[in-house]
């Protein structure tokens, strides 16, 4: 198939550091490469990829000191995927909500994987007014909020398999927390669980200007009375598969509808289990008494960490092969990709078999 992935321009894919939805599209566009696919990459300029890259500015916008206003630099990408859509057997954004006026001629050979959270007030209005874009949850409890939509499918996230490698005797006695300073994700709450446990804990997070008051005011004067937390910052991918896999678990003690929660199953891939809060994806994603456990409170998550060695880590591994590889990812998306209405793999085949040319037509 010839697919375009349209990626957003925050971060380059994959991402320097922290990223979650460019780092998917890397790893989707790869996967589909390795399978033979043809497939262009509508990105920042620093992206790197097997695929062919067509880059809507030079560098991620988030690492541009120079970039004030992202949305001159999103219309760009727009433009450049209009011109060439005719290309293509299939579109496939990640960038919400851009695209939807400038696709509704050609919306039956689109996909649209929404990343994001879908509770806002402000994304009602827009999704009533798109009703038949064909949209991708990446779980089923991100679609709660949303009015009456076309959706089409929900694809977990995968991971390529040779990513994290798994680490099945840590050698690590600590608690970890990965990710984003803010207060949905509660890292007070990963503070007070492991104080509580008597364990020590490594945070290796990012801190957003937007979270920057959070950070001074209740993160950071815990982390200064609480001798047992170490504050490490951001870390990239090499760091990412020691830091997870020396740890006795991952804390995901989240207060908000996370859509999926992508280091769940970096963590798994590392054969780490997770102790996580039941809210969003996380039943969909965590396997309670397999692959970590699902908790409601404090005291919960707390006795849950002393019920850590009943763990089997190769199982925890062995999940994460199962339900979120890159491969089964990419499988649910070629398998919806054919199955659009505005699909023209049909058509290109049908020319093949009368020995006709089975290239793009563009049929007005």
């Amino acid at each position: 198939m010839k697919i375009a992935q349209i990626a957003p321009l925050a971060e380059s894919v994959p991402p320097k550091l922290y990223g979650g939805t460019e780092r998917i599209v890397s790893y989707l566009t790869e996967e589909l490469v390795r399978e033979g696919h043809d497939v262009t990459l509508f990105a920042s300029g620093d992206s790197q990829t097997s695929a062919r890259l067509v880059p809507a500015c030079e560098t991620a916008l988030r690492l541009d000191p120079g970039v004030k206003d992202p949305l001159p630099h999103h219309m760009v990408l727009l433009e450049e995927v209009r011109r060439r859509a005719d290309e293509f057997d299939v579109l496939h954004f990640h960038i919400d909500l851009l695209h939807a006026p400038m696709v509704a001629d050609f919306a039956g050979r689109t996909v649209t994987t929404l990343h994001g959270r879908l509770d806002l007030p402000d994304l009602q209005p827009f999704y009533r007014a798109f009703p038949d874009l064909p949209l991708v949850s990446i779980s089923n409890d991100q679609r709660r909020p949303m009015p009456p939509v076309n959706w089409v499918r929900t694809v977990h996230h995968g991971l390529p398999s040779n990513l994290l490698p798994a680490t099945i005797k840590p050698k690590g006695d600590y608690l970890a927390f990965l990710g984003r300073i803010s207060p949905e994700k509660r890292p007070d709450r990963a503070i007070s669980i492991a104080t509580a446990a008597g364990m020590k804990l490594k945070i290796a997070a990012k801190v957003d200007q937007a979270d920057l008051e959070y950070w001074e005011k209740v993160i950071e004067p815990m982390i200064r009375v609480s001798p047992n937390v170490e504050f490490i910052g951001e870390i990239n991918e090499r760091q990412k598969a020691e830091f997870l896999g020396n740890a006795r678990a991952l804390l995901f003690p989240i207060d908000w509808p996370e859509p999926f929660g992508l280091v769940m199953i970096e963590a798994m891939a590392c054969a780490t289990p997770v102790i996580a809060f039941r809210c969003g994806s996380v039943p969909e994603v965590i396997d309670h008494g397999v692959s970590g456990f699902i908790v409601d409170t404090l005291e919960e998550a707390v006795t849950a960490v002393s019920h850590l060695d009943g763990l089997d880590r190769q199982r925890v591994r062995e999940t994460f092969e199962r339900r979120f590889s890159a491969g089964r990812m990419a499988a649910d998306y070629l398998d919806l990709y054919r199955n659009l209405p505005g699909s023209r793999m049909q058509a290109a085949r049908y020319r093949r078999l009368l020995g006709e040319s089975a290239d793009l037509q563009v049929v007005a």
